[in-house]
Formats: structure tokens, sequence, C-alpha cells
């Protein structure tokens, strides 16, 4: 049987810190760092996720306002919010909830914030500086897994990686990272030829492709490291991209779902506005 990792106890520990920087920061600059959220239309899963950030950014000490539009709202107008909210200096994090309604664009709204304010690191220019390997943020869940892979210990140079997903949110930028680590890494996506025995040959799994237990426990080579990042409500309840019951006889260490990945993406994003708030006093 696999180790089961306890992400929400790692990030209670990496929220004690971040606390306790907050508070120099604060002590320091006179006022605490801001987050600022802006939420178009009245998505349910996206107001839960903006009330686990208000959640957490209180418990470290950092402000955090949330700016509710209506989803009809034009995109000229909302990037007239953003270029008030880019100009406004107490704000130090800024992002734009997504998804966006399907009459606006994300990817000029996500441009036009502030690459010294885009905690989520979806700018053009910051994921540049992190494919160069000098990133100014990292993205929130790859930056989580990061510090899984951290706790755990292992050694990862030389070992093979297999990243399932290729969004510009998780399996990209999350390849860079690895490949940063000195791991071999091969990128799938929903058009890869033969999906399992890509997988079986990694030392590592980060399955992150929104597909319900797509990962089985016999496509994975034994004693595999498996981080689960899947976020999909099936029959009541929260499942991940890898089918757990299977998974967990096979793998060596893995995340599960909920309460893996999920508690460190929020813990990092907290240390990305810490980060924008240094960069901007």
């Amino acid at each position: 049987m696999a180790f089961v990792v306890d992400g929400k106890g790692l990030a209670g520990t990496l929220k004690k810190q971040v606390k306790i920087e907050v508070a120099e920061f604060t002590a320091a600059c006179g006022r605490p760092p801001q987050l600022t959220v802006v939420l178009v239309g009245d998505d349910a899963a996206s107001q839960s996720y903006i009330r686990a950030k208000e959640r957490a950014c209180q418990r470290a000490g950092i402000a955090s306002a949330l700016i509710r539009l209506p989803p009809t709202i034009t995109s000229q107008e909302l990037l007239a919010m953003v270029d008030s909210l880019n100009r406004d200096e107490s704000v130090d994090g800024l992002l734009v909830q997504l998804p966006l309604p399907e009459h606006l664009d994300a990817e000029p709204i996500v441009a036009a914030i502030s690459p010294l304010k885009d905690v989520d690191c979806f700018h053009p220019e910051n994921l540049g500086l992190l494919l160069r390997g000098c990133p100014r943020f990292v993205p929130c869940t790859p930056h989580g897994i990061m510090q899984i892979l951290d706790s755990l210990g292992t050694d990862l140079t030389g070992l093979d990686a297999v990243v399932v997903g290729r969004s510009l949110i998780v399996g990209r930028p999350m390849a860079m990272l690895l490949i940063e680590r000195n791991m071999t890494v091969t990128v799938c996506h929903s058009l890869t030829v033969d999906l399992p025995a890509k997988v079986r040959a990694a030392d590592l799994v980060v399955a992150a492709v929104g597909v319900p237990g797509l990962v089985k426990g016999d496509w994975l080579k034994p004693g595999a490291i498996v981080i689960d990042v899947g976020t999909n409500y099936k029959g009541g309840g929260l499942v991940g991209d890898v089918d757990f019951p299977s998974a967990v006889k096979v793998a060596g260490t893995i995340t599960p779902v909920p309460g893996g990945v999920g508690p460190l993406t929020v813990t990092q994003l907290l240390r990305n506005v810490l980060t924008a708030a240094r960069l901007l006093r």
C-alpha cells in the first residue's frame, strides 16, 4: 500500500511560515499585503474557490477584497477595471477568477494584469520567466506539487516523469519545474497514443487532465509517485483523475482527493501575494 500524502497537514505547516513573514512585512510597511479578486458573474464553483481564498488570507493576515461584476459586462469594461486595479497602489496581488462568461475572451484579460501583480502566474511575461528558469511567480498548483515532492525527500534527478495534461495552468508549467529538477519529462494529452504505456514507464505521474478516475492502478509502475490534481464532482463527492482504490495498491506514494494537492494550491497563492507585495514595496 502506498504512503498517502497529508496535503492539509503540509499546507498547515507552510501557512504558519507565511503568516510569520506576513506579520514581519506588515510591521515594516505599516499595512498588510492585499489580494484583490475580480469575479464576473455568479459561477457556483468560482464563488466556492474565492471563499476558500478569503478565509486563507484572513488567517495569514493578508487583506483581501472581492469585486463582483455582472455577467453581462463587456470586455472593454472589464479591461478598464483591470487597468484601474493595476494603478491602485493598495493592491499587491490581482487575479480575475476563471472561467469567465462565454462572451469574454480570457487571454487579453489575463495579459492586461500587471505582471508584478499576477499572483496566478498566467501572464505571458511571467510564464516566459518560468520557462527561462528564473520565475517571478510560480503557478500555485505546480508550486504546491513541488512542495509535496520536496517534503518526500526523494532525489528526482534522472527519473522519468509523465504529466497527463498540457494546460497553461498546470501541465506545461509543471513540466518546466520538473525539468529544472533534472527529470526527463513527457507531457501527455487527449491525443497521446497508448497513454497507459506512457504512464507505466514513469517514476512520477502528475494527473491533471480533468477526467475522473482516468489513471488506473494497472497503468502504474510499482512504487511510482502519483500526484492527483483532478477536482471532479461525481456521485455527490469530489474525486480525482486517478482511480485511488486501485492506484493506492501499486504506487509508492500518492496524493488523495480531496486533501492532497488542493490545500497546497491555496497556500502558494498566499506566498505569491506576499512576493508581489515585496516587489511593489
